[in-house]
């Protein structure tokens, strides 16, 4: 019997693919469990529609992103504020929501989950440091910022 997947179902496949499966596998699990449907010649269509669909947006997004990327990397080194002792230790750290807020500052809407400093995850010194931005899918953004006292 022929299926096409809805979601990914480990060793048979991925989503949207094409995969022919015993009948009793597919109408006792697979479908009532929502994992599939059944691969009728409309369902074919549908789906062959629906990809050229997700294509298109797919190729939209990572237009978008490419610009965001080349954006960021035109920015010169993002200064990032923090109270520090006289040896030059932070109180405290700087981390990826510090440097989500500069970038929003300079008009950059990243979200912190998708910001990772290069090395360490928390930053206890002044000093100049590299982050990268997961802008998309496989599209990264590499940034300098700098940690100065206040």
């Amino acid at each position: 019997m022929e299926i096409i997947l809805k979601q990914d179902v480990p060793n048979l496949g991925h989503k949207d693919d094409t995969v022919n499966v015993k009948n009793g596998y597919a109408t006792n699990y697979l479908i009532p469990q929502g994992f599939a449907i059944l691969a009728t010649a409309s369902a074919k269509k549908i789906h062959a529609e629906n990809m050229r669909q997700r294509a298109h947006k797919e190729e939209n997004f990572r237009s978008e992103a490419n610009l965001t990327v080349a954006g960021l990397e035109a920015l010169e080194v993002i200064q990032i504020g923090a109270k520090t002792s006289s040896t030059g230790k932070i109180f405290g750290s700087v981390n990826n929501i510090q440097i989500s807020e500069a970038l929003a500052i300079k008009g950059f809407e990243i979200d912190r989950k998708n910001i990772s400093i290069v090395g360490d995850d928390n930053i206890k010194e002044v000093g100049t440091y590299e982050a990268d931005i997961k802008v998309y899918k496989n599209i990264h953004a590499k940034i300098k910022f700098e940690v100065i006292s206040e």
